[in-house]
């Protein structure tokens, strides 16, 4: 897979907002961090895996909270697709 950057990176009273734009086969590849994260899909379609399961997300999914110190990854699969992540880093 290859590592997409964020498109827009939003601040807001400790809490970021970080947007992605990816293509088919782009993503953020296996990571884990010491905080947890809520992740969104907005248009297009991602897999979402961590140590436990799979999860197919669209724009019709519901935000899924990826926990603190466990690996998961984010891969687009088509071109066009939006996702959202959203954390508070510095509050651990």
């Amino acid at each position: 897979m290859k590592t997409v950057l964020p498109c827009f990176t939003v601040t807001q009273d400790g809490t970021t907002l970080n947007v992605y734009h990816a293509n088919k086969g782009e993503g953020l590849p296996k990571h884990e961090h010491v905080f947890s994260h809520l992740t969104m899909c907005h248009s297009g379609g991602c897999l979402v895996r961590n140590e436990r399961r799979s999860l197919l997300m669209t724009k019709d999914t519901q935000p899924v909270n990826l926990v603190a110190n466990e690996w998961h990854e984010i891969e687009a699969l088509e071109d066009g697709t939006v996702f959202v992540n959203v954390f508070a880093e510095n509050k651990y």
